[in-house]
C-alpha cells in the first residue's frame, strides 16, 4: 500500500531533492512538507504547509502519516547564536518527532551527522548526538538514522566553510585511511532515505557514511 510521507526541512540541501525523489517514488502516494517558509512543488502529490515552529503543537494535525523524514538544520551563523541553532537542530526536530509518534507514524527517518555523540566536545556534534538519543525514546515502530559527513550540493544560502571543505576534502580523502570521511552529495543521502523507506524493517538502524554511497 502506498504511503503518506511527511517532510520537515524540505527547503534544505537534502530536503529539496528528497521531496523530488519521494514525489517520483511508486511507494509514496502523498508528500506533505512542513516548513517555516513556503516550499512550492510542481508535483500534485506534494502539499506544503507553512507553520510557526515556535507554536508547533497548534499544527499537530499535520503530523498524521506513515513516514516522517526529518532533515531540518541550520548553522550557528545563520541562527545568530549557539542557543538559537540548538532550538532549530534539536528542539524543533524533537517536537516534530514527538507529534508524529503521538499520531501513530510508524517510521521515522532522521538526518544526523557523522561523529554525532552526546559526549562530543563539538557543540554541533553534541547537538546531533543529543537528538539521536532523544528520538530513540519515542515509540516509533522503526527509526532510521543517517549519518553523512560534509554535504555537497547547491544551497540557498552560501556557507563559506562548507564550500571550502567541498573543494579540499575530496582531494584529502584520496589519501589512505581518509576515504571514509569523504564528502557526499545531498541527493545521495536522499536516495538512500527513499530506498530505506520502501523496504520493510523494524527497530533501530543507523547508516554510517559508507552505507550512504551507492558505489
Amino acid at each position: 500500500m502506498a504511503k503518506k510521507a511527511l517532510v520537515v526541512g524540505a527547503t534544505g540541501l537534502i530536503g529539496r531533492t528528497l521531496v523530488d525523489q519521494l514525489a517520483a517514488a511508486d511507494h509514496i502516494r502523498e508528500v506533505v512538507t512542513i516548513s517555516r517558509r513556503p516550499a512550492p512543488h510542481s508535483s500534485t502529490k506534494v502539499r506544503n504547509d507553512v507553520v510557526d515552529f515556535e507554536r508547533l503543537d497548534e499544527f499537530a494535525s499535520l503530523f498524521d502519516g506513515d513516514l516522517l523524514f526529518s532533515c531540518l538544520g541550520t548553522t550557528r551563523n545563520s541562527a545568530g547564536s549557539l542557543e538559537a541553532q540548538r532550538r532549530v537542530d534539536v528542539d524543533y526536530q524533537l517536537r516534530a518527532a514527538q507529534l508524529a509518534a503521538d499520531k501513530g507514524v510508524g517510521h521515522y527517518l532522521l538526518v544526523s551527522s557523522s561523529g554525532a555523540d552526546v559526549e562530543s566536545r563539538s557543540a554541533y556534534l553534541k547537538m546531533k548526538g543529543d537528538l539521536d538519543q532523544a528520538v530513540l525514546q519515542l515509540p516509533f515502530e522503526r527509526i532510521s538514522i543517517f549519518r553523512p559527513s560534509l554535504l555537497l550540493g547547491e544551497r540557498e544560502e552560501l556557507r563559506i566553510g562548507e564550500k571550502l571543505g567541498g573543494w579540499l576534502l575530496p582531494l584529502l580523502c584520496t589519501l589512505p585511511g581518509l576515504r571514509r570521511y569523504r564528502p557526499i552529495h545531498g541527493e545521495q543521502v536522499a536516495a538512500k532515505m527513499v530506498a530505506v523507506s520502501a523496504q520493510p524493517g523494524s527497530g533501530v538502524e543507523t547508516f554510517a557514511l559508507d552505507q550512504l554511497f551507492s558505489d
